[in-house]
């Protein structure tokens, strides 16, 4: 009965078992879709389904797929975060994005 729901948008964690095996184009159209539904919320002035796509948004498996990513492929990708902490490998990026928080 209560069930807590670790995947709330679209891609289920469990359909990929390597970093290679995401696909990146429909992460990337997921992650715009949403976008966009957020940007015709807030212009037809619905505050409430703003709030909740944005919630969606960054509960997202793809979203935080894409943020991984972004951030272990880029030009800083030799800087530590604020956590101090590099992230090198594959794996350690996979348990990143798997992580519940």
């Amino acid at each position: 009965m209560n069930e807590i729901n670790l995947s709330c948008a679209p891609a289920d964690r469990r359909q990929w078992n390597n970093w290679t095996d995401i696909d990146w184009a429909g992460c990337e159209a997921a992650v715009q879709k949403l976008q966009g539904r957020i940007v015709k919320a807030q212009k037809e002035g619905r505050p409430g389904k703003v709030k909740a796509l944005q919630w969606t948004l960054t509960h997202s498996f793809y979203a935080k797929a894409l943020a991984v990513k972004r951030v272990t492929s880029n030009k800083g990708k030799n800087t530590a975060g604020v956590d101090k902490v590099l992230w090198t490998t594959v794996a350690t990026a996979k348990r990143w994005v798997l992580s519940p928080i």
